[in-house]
């Protein structure tokens, strides 16, 4: 496929009219300083991969991506920084040591991506190839039958990560007690 081919089709600009917006918007939650802005970015950058859902033609998975991570995740992460003594604003002593370190693990975390997606997509053919069909099922039910038996590790390990959410959130959010509280609730 040419570079011209590329433009004529209607599909490519969409998917540009998506992408753009979600990378931009993922830069933004990761430099921007202010929490609740860095949230407001997430939620777009969330919908707009929603949206890449839908041009792959996978509803399903974009209507949970919309309910569970815009509707339910963000807006407990919001609640949760309006309700702890959170500071909101603009944090002035965010610590820089740790930069360098940061960035070779996170180049170190994409080369091994990239070189396992490599190793898979020369196994089975590369990208593009059609999916065989399982019976009649459902792209839904092939979507659950996926999760059951292929995928049921990284669909477990996202788990264990929503609940390194959930314990961080309660964490965040519970108070701290003075002694002499302390000493209280262990007399009653």
């Amino acid at each position: 496929m040419t570079f011209s081919d590329w433009i004529a089709e209607p599909v490519n600009w969409a998917f540009l009219a998506m992408a753009i917006p979600m990378v931009v918007a993922a830069l933004r939650v990761v430099t921007s300083r202010n929490v609740v802005h860095a949230a407001l970015f997430l939620v777009l950058a969330l919908a707009a991969s929603a949206g890449l859902f839908i041009l792959l033609s996978a509803e399903f998975v974009a209507w949970v991506l919309v309910l569970v991570y815009i509707g339910a995740v963000v807006v407990l992460f919001l609640f949760g920084i309006m309700i702890t003594r959170a500071p909101i604003g603009r944090e002035t002593n965010l610590s820089h040591d740790t930069r360098w370190p940061a960035a070779a693990a996170a180049l170190g975390v994409f080369a091994v991506t990239f070189w396992l997606i490599n190793g898979v997509t020369q196994q089975i053919g590369g990208f593009g190839d059609p999916l065989p069909a399982v019976g009649r099922a459902t792209p839904t039910g092939i979507l659950g039958e996926g999760f059951i038996n292929r995928y049921l590790i990284p669909f477990e390990a996202v788990g264990f990560v929503l609940l390194a959410a959930l314990i961080g959130g309660i964490t965040l959010a519970r108070k701290d007690l003075t002694p002499a509280e302390e000493e209280e609730g262990a007399r009653v």
